[in-house]
């Protein structure tokens, strides 16, 4: 009996969501390796243009077509973060094996919570901090021991992590206001604006083939989100929070089994590190809010 009530918690409905969410992110960024030939902004602006399409349906079954936010200046913004963010990941991807660009971009956790400093008024223990030094001396270990991950390449992916982190405080500071949908519905339509400007002036005609991948690319973007909110709704995020990390087993399969990209030993310590500081930072978080409400409460 004990076992099998194990079983039913390890694979709960919330987190059987964050498999399938991960999963799915995982597909969408195989097909944006598989059109590298295309100019990476050219990527985004289909990718964002499939979300609207998405996002405008989910708006019409939630009775909100017509309603367009309130605070435009921190929607545009989001959307202008949340862009370049998709944008250099995408570069990233497009440049490097799958995994190691999936495991830069896991550092974006550590930059929400440094930037919540400043923006959101927040704290980080010295603990935290020791944390971060883990997951970035990780990625320093892969670019040193991996020669197809050049220091410019290194730059773009934590530039990239460091403008999700911008974007993700931009969020929690919606949240208050906004409808998800209608956050989500700017930053696709921001990213779909700036990716149709620089297309005009780096734009190359996809083949019927290039097309289904970017179709893909949207279908497997929207599945994630839609997995991801179902896994938050079924679960508390620090329960459904390590399974994101299974997306670099991901990586490191679809990378050998569809790019013949392997790993050595040092670069998969790397990667290792990366992840071990972002989770611990990241619980660590969760367990620290969850104390301090606690004390607020018996105040």
């Amino acid at each position: 009996m004990k076992n099998l009530s194990l079983s039913e918690g390890l694979f709960s409905e919330g987190v059987k969501f964050m498999f399938l969410s991960t999963l799915s992110f995982s597909l969408a960024n195989v097909f944006v390796k598989q059109v590298s030939h295309i100019p990476a902004m050219e990527t985004v602006f289909f990718r964002c243009f499939f979300g609207i399409i998405f996002c405008l349906y989910g708006l019409k079954r939630e009775g909100l077509i017509g309603q367009f936010g309130n605070n435009y200046t921190l929607l545009l913004l989001r959307g202008i973060f949340g862009t370049a963010a998709l944008y250099f990941f995408f570069v990233t991807v497009q440049n490097i094996p799958l995994a190691s660009a999936m495991t830069i971009q896991y550092l974006s956790p550590i930059f929400t919570s440094v930037i919540a400093i400043f923006l959101l008024k927040e704290s980080l223990k010295a603990i935290q901090w020791l944390f971060y030094l883990i997951a970035f001396s990780g990625v320093l270990l892969i670019q040193q021991f991996d020669f197809r991950v050049s220091p410019f390449f290194l730059a773009i992916g934590i530039f990239s992590a460091f403008c999700s982190g911008v974007a993700y405080n931009l969020v929690r500071r919606l949240r208050q206001t906004e409808h998800p949908l209608i956050v989500v519905l700017h930053f696709q339509m921001v990213g779909a604006i700036i990716g149709l400007v620089f297309t005009f002036f780096n734009w190359k005609t996809p083949s019927i083939l290039d097309l289904a991948y970017l179709f893909l690319i949207g279908i497997f973007s929207q599945l994630g989100q839609i997995f991801l909110t179902n896994a938050l709704q079924k679960e508390k995020a620090a329960s459904v929070a390590i399974v994101n990390y299974t997306g670099l087993i991901y990586g490191l399969f679809f990378g050998w089994l569809i790019f013949g990209e392997s790993q050595n030993l040092i670069s998969l310590a790397g990667m290792l590190l990366v992840v071990v500081g972002v989770a611990a930072s990241v619980f660590y978080d969760k367990k620290k809010r969850e104390i301090e409400k606690l004390e607020a409460s018996l105040a």
